[in-house]
């Protein structure tokens, strides 16, 4: 398993369900998650995280014109295969620290993400963190897996 993969993309939303959209760095606050994120509070999924890898695949299913933060994930990532690490895993992403908790989930029926993509890869690919170390997370940054 590759030990170590990059930020694509942080993503924000101010609600749930919708689409995200791209920022350039992001504060991401110890026991809260993306500051200003509708998804960060005291809760096991403060962030969630899909890969580019799943977006591909999506692509090769037909799906045209997807941007990073379609599936509303928080960090696009490349090069670490997230569903596949099991759930305690820390990660040094950026300056923070972040704990995977949930690996999927199930997805509301008729999101957003959903209407507009046919079909969402987030239940089966998508992982949610908790944030253990606060800190700056910015496009580039490598992920590691500890």
């Amino acid at each position: 398993m590759n030990k170590t993969g990059r930020v694509l993309d942080i993503n924000i939303s101010e609600r749930k369900g919708v689409v995200k959209r791209p920022i350039d760095k992001g504060q991401f606050i110890e026991g809260f998650g993306l500051k200003d994120d509708a998804h960060g509070g005291k809760w096991h999924r403060q962030v969630s995280l899909l890969g580019v890898e799943s977006y591909e695949k999506m692509e090769k299913m037909g799906v045209k014109g997807l941007k990073h933060g379609d599936f509303a994930e928080n960090i696009t990532t490349e090069g670490i295969i997230l569903h596949e690490l099991p759930v305690g895993t820390r990660l040094r992403i950026g300056e923070t620290i972040q704990e995977v908790t949930q690996i999927g989930k199930e997805c509301h029926t008729g999101c957003a993400i959903a209407q507009q993509v046919g079909k969402c890869i987030m239940p089966k690919e998508g992982i949610f963190t908790k944030v253990i170390k606060g800190g700056l997370v910015k496009k580039g940054d490598i992920i590691e897996v500890l």
